[in-house]
């Protein structure tokens, strides 16, 4: 079995993991930046009776025709431009990469992204058969590197570039006056990934139009949606159209279209959760300023990055572990990310948990 494996599959894929979700059955879970608010008893009860009608026993419509509608008036997306759904951003990634992944003059198209940001531009290139290009962050602070980002573009000519705005792991917005000159300096399309849109006013969909290769990529997840799995892309239909020829027919099944149509009605909710969000960000950076030994940076984010003395990254995420409360661990994902920790922005009591854990932590590395 294992000569045959080795025989048809790519020696990139066999040397991969498997994407790895922790555990986190009994503890408190800040690794994931998700919304930790349920909904309400009450709006639990309307969203049931408004699943009774949902027909199980029919294939979902294709493009999502009745969630559609309900995307753009939430999401102000303009109304020349085309819209476009996918099962989380993921997907949205891998028809982007399937679609311009065809060598040409017997290379194979590139992907750029800056590093660190989200892990799956450089997994789904791969998965694609594309090359990545990896364009380092400045060190001190994480914004861009304007000079060796645009001179890279120029020397790398990617047919595909995604700038997560803010970014992830890191938080921060970047310059949009030097996103703006990435866009006018790319060959390809650039994507603007705004999935962690909620925790910040800035956005390019506003923008959309103003240059024919500017696409932007959002998911409903981090806003209180993540069990449905649904992102949209958004840009030019001329782009879009293409884009849908290699969409994996029906893929947002009829229960995340219908759950996704009714919240969106009430966003009102989900809105409030997500201003209790940004006020708990608020108050947990300030919280963790104050304590010794770790250094914060800022976020327009759900979540924080943070950076431990040098090499305390792991006992204090295992500190925490034992105390019940579960964070993301980056020390070793990146050279940038050395001793750092990332922790998703909770509900009071959960925050106030991590905050005591955390200093507990610290202080038992620090004996």
């Amino acid at each position: 079995m294992h000569a045959l494996i080795d025989r048809l599959i790519r020696p990139e894929i066999r040397a991969l993991r498997a994407y790895h979700v922790p555990p986190a059955a009994g503890l408190i879970k800040l690794d994931a930046m998700e919304n930790p608010y349920a909904w309400p008893e009450a709006l639990r009860e309307d969203w049931l009776e408004a699943l009774r009608d949902a027909a199980m026993h029919r294939y979902p419509d294709p493009r999502g025709g009745a969630l559609q509608p309900a995307l753009r008036e939430a999401m102000g997306i303009p109304a020349d431009m085309g819209l476009l759904l996918g099962n989380g951003s993921d997907e949205l990634i891998q028809m982007l990469a399937l679609a311009v992944a065809a060598p040409r003059a017997g290379e194979r198209p590139k992907v750029l992204s800056v590093e660190p940001s989200f892990v799956m531009y450089r997994m789904i290139a791969l998965f694609a058969g594309l090359d990545h290009v990896g364009v380092p962050l400045q060190p001190q602070d994480f914004s861009l590197d304007a000079e060796r980002l645009l001179t890279t573009i120029e020397q790398e000519q990617p047919a595909l570039v995604f700038l997560a705005y803010p970014n992830n792991p890191t938080g921060n917005l970047f310059d949009p006056d030097l996103i703006e000159r990435v866009i006018e300096a790319s060959p390809g399309l650039v994507i603007v990934d705004e999935a962690y849109a909620p925790f910040t006013d800035a956005s390019f969909i506003p923008r959309l139009g103003h240059w024919p290769n500017l696409l932007v990529m959002r998911t409903v997840s981090k806003m209180g949606l993540a069990g449905l799995r649904l992102g949209y892309l958004a840009g030019p239909p001329a782009w879009l159209e293409q884009f849908d020829k290699v969409r994996l027919p029906y893929n947002i099944n009829v229960l995340t279209q219908a759950s996704a149509a009714f919240a969106l009605r009430r966003r009102d909710v989900l809105d409030q959760q997500t201003q209790a969000i940004r006020s708990q960000r608020a108050a947990l950076l300030a919280s963790m300023g104050s304590i010794a030994g770790i250094h914060c940076y800022p976020s327009d984010a759900n979540f924080i990055l943070f950076r431990t003395a040098p090499g305390q990254a792991g006992a204090v995420f295992d500190g925490l572990l034992h105390r019940g409360v579960l964070i993301k661990n980056l020390d070793g994902a990146h050279p940038m990310l050395s001793d750092c920790l990332r922790v998703t922005v909770g509900t009071p009591d959960e925050n106030a948990a991590f905050l005591e854990a955390l200093s507990e932590s610290l202080s038992s590395t620090q004996r």
